[in-house]
């Protein structure tokens, strides 16, 4: 089955499977591939290294493949030197950006305007809602739903079926960058599996949250959470028992 090219893209590959449909002012840089059935609307954008498995829908404006930029102004050097791989029948929103050595697993939804920066690591059925980033070296588990709006820092990893709601916020550096990049001290919180995080809350570097524990809407976490506790509050405490 040919793939259908609309004579105003920019398919500089020759690497696309069968019944491939790429619209008008899309770009496919030469060393990008295509798998099988794969749409790429309008004003897309794949970058040379990108790899999009089968029955992978892109939508317009996205952006795939973004080498990461410091422009002199970052602390931390921003590179990346692998490939960019969107697991088969993913759905990539309208202006989403994923950048360079980004692995996102099969069957994954990838909402309007998200990012997910450089190192990240996404497992399979994973949701990355509307507007949400990722910040470099991100790793979520298979099943994690985050919702619209929220910011994960980088060097932090989530574990499998945890799912974080909206306008939640994840910080890695006490120091708010007055003490230079470290990457054994800048760390985001490690969440364990299981785990359910409430809308507006606040999690700060260097803590655990562990498995099938509750973080309430609105709390604050300071430190570690046990597995299966609930906490709450500002700084979020372990809820009372009556």
């Amino acid at each position: 089955m040919a793939s259908d090219l609309h004579p105003l893209a920019l398919v500089e590959s020759d690497a696309l499977g069968d019944g491939c449909t790429v619209h008008a002012f899309a770009v496919v840089r030469n060393g990008a591939k295509l798998g099988r059935g794969v749409i790429l609307h309008p004003h897309v954008v794949v970058e040379s290294g990108v790899e999009i498995g089968d029955n992978v829908e892109v939508f317009p404006g996205a952006y795939l493949g973004k080498p990461p930029k410091g422009a002199g102004a970052l602390a931390r050097v921003a590179e990346a030197t692998g490939p960019t791989v969107i697991g088969a029948g993913c759905s990539i929103g309208p202006h989403a950006v994923i950048y360079r050595d980004v692995v996102l697993g099969e069957s994954c939804l990838v909402g309007d305007a998200a990012s997910i920066r450089e190192g990240g690591r996404i497992g399979k059925r994973v949701v990355v809602g509307r507007h949400v980033t990722l910040n470099y070296s991100v790793e979520l588990g298979d099943g994690v739903k985050v919702m619209d709006h929220s910011w994960l820092g980088g060097n932090q990893r989530v574990g499998e079926g945890t799912f974080i709601s909206g306008l939640v916020g994840m910080t890695n550096d006490n120091a708010m960058g007055g003490e230079g990049y470290d990457e054994t001290r800048i760390q985001g919180p490690q969440i364990g599996a299981g785990v359910r995080i409430g809308a507006g809350a606040q999690l700060l570097p260097n803590i655990r949250i562990g498995a099938r524990a509750v973080v309430a809407a609105g709390a604050v976490v300071t430190a570690d959470v046990p597995d299966g506790a609930t906490v709450l509050g500002v700084p979020a405490k372990p809820r009372s028992r009556s």
